[in-house]
């Protein structure tokens, strides 16, 4: 069976930091696997963001060895910052206009997670990576979002407002508005400042990166492990605010009083990081006794690629759906910088 038998198709996840892409066939095999940096329509533009995803599917199909003779049926591109209805539908009016493939979806990466994390109709996926963001569905196909703007919609939790609230209360603590801490020794040795005020004059004068906050998050967790008492309030709040996003999807789609699935992912979720866990799944089991945890332990670009091969097959769970999951499994990303 020849390619364009097959049904070729490419599928990406793109998130704050990186964006993974994939080629495949609609039988199953993956033919590459490249990875890049953020494709977030928020940090580069809207049509910026198009105008990576062209390069990106043009690395991908040459890594797969694909050339003008295989057609595409399908580009799946599943991208952070893709929040509100109206960036939904300008991003791919442009996207569509570029005649990548006879079809071309572009949504956000919190819909890769849920695919990837569970073929539960009744479910809550919860992003936490640079960011927040929740999506969920019920069995009757009725959907929960939020605009996921930031802290002007209302969220906190991401890995930039932990880093945030580690420089915050490291920097109260050094001048004495608020308690001793075990993170002002985190900053000074995150940046290599001999105290947290330089490291956020630092930052203020660009001599560092803003993403070396992201940095601060293992030594947000490492510290409330060790029992400092102002990170484990920073973690409790971060599990109060991921357990509000699965109550008012929940509310919405009348999952609440039943079973139901709850997928966590993102770098942060991704981590599992103990002390996060050990607040949020007493809270999450007190709240919905009835619902399961599972924090996604597979690349989320499967969840793209998943949802490509679902609608080219009509089906959810077949023996390409498998070999897609392996074969992503086994390879490596190319990584390129454009």
């Amino acid at each position: 069976m020849g390619l364009n038998a097959d049904r070729a198709f490419i599928a990406v996840d793109g998130g704050n930091s990186k964006t993974d892409a994939v080629a495949a066939t609609a039988d199953g095999r993956v033919h590459a696997y490249v990875r890049t940096g953020t494709s977030s329509p928020h940090r580069l533009g809207y049509r910026e963001a198009v105008d990576l995803l062209g390069k990106l599917i043009d690395t991908v199909r040459a890594e797969a060895r694909w050339g003008s003779e295989v057609p595409l049926a399908r580009v799946d591109a599943l991208l952070a910052g893709v929040d509100l209805p109206v960036e939904v539908e300008r991003l791919n009016a442009d996207a569509r206009s570029r005649g990548w493939a006879d079809e071309v979806v572009l949504d956000n990466d919190v819909f890769a997670l849920l695919r990837a994390g569970t073929s539960d109709r009744n479910a809550v996926a919860v992003i936490c990576g640079a960011g927040m963001n929740s999506v969920g569905r019920n069995a009757s196909d009725e959907w929960s979002r939020f605009p996921a703007l930031g802290p002007t919609t209302g969220d906190w939790g991401g890995g930039e407002d932990l880093g945030d609230a580690v420089l915050f209360h490291a920097a109260r603590a050094e001048d004495g508005r608020g308690p001793a801490t075990a993170l002002c020794a985190a900053v000074r040795a995150h940046f290599g400042t001999g105290t947290a005020e330089d490291a956020a004059i630092g930052l203020h004068f660009g001599r560092f990166p803003r993403d070396m906050v992201h940095g601060l998050v293992p030594r947000l967790f490492a510290a409330a492990d060790a029992g400092d008492a102002v990170a484990e309030s920073v973690v409790e709040r971060q599990a109060a605010e991921i357990t509000a996003m699965v109550r008012v999807a929940a509310r919405r789609l009348g999952l609440g009083k039943g079973p139901f699935t709850i997928v966590g992912g993102g770098g942060v979720l991704a981590a599992a990081p103990a002390a996060l866990h050990r607040h949020l799944a007493p809270i999450l089991e007190a709240e919905f006794p009835l619902a399961s945890y599972t924090g996604l332990d597979r690349p989320p670009v499967l969840g793209a690629a998943w949802t490509a091969l679902d609608a080219l097959t009509g089906a959810t769970d077949t023996a390409a759906h498998r070999r897609l999951a392996a074969g992503i499994a086994a390879m490596e990303p190319v990584r390129v910088a454009y």
